[in-house]
């Protein structure tokens, strides 16, 4: 996950907090429109902290 921060961070040129949230926003949306998703973008998006 930290991966897709850097690129959003490097690409679109987010700060690593702007990247983090955008993901989260995105996978907020993605399970709201297809909740049958939800357990495979929780699973995808589980380590989406730059702590990790």
């Amino acid at each position: 996950m930290n991966e897709l921060i850097d690129r959003l961070a490097n690409e679109a040129g987010l700060t690593p907090e702007q990247a983090q949230k955008a993901i989260q926003t995105i996978a907020g949306f993605v399970k709201e429109k297809f909740p049958m998703l939800g357990g495979a973008v929780d699973q995808i998006f589980a380590s989406g902290s730059k702590e990790d």
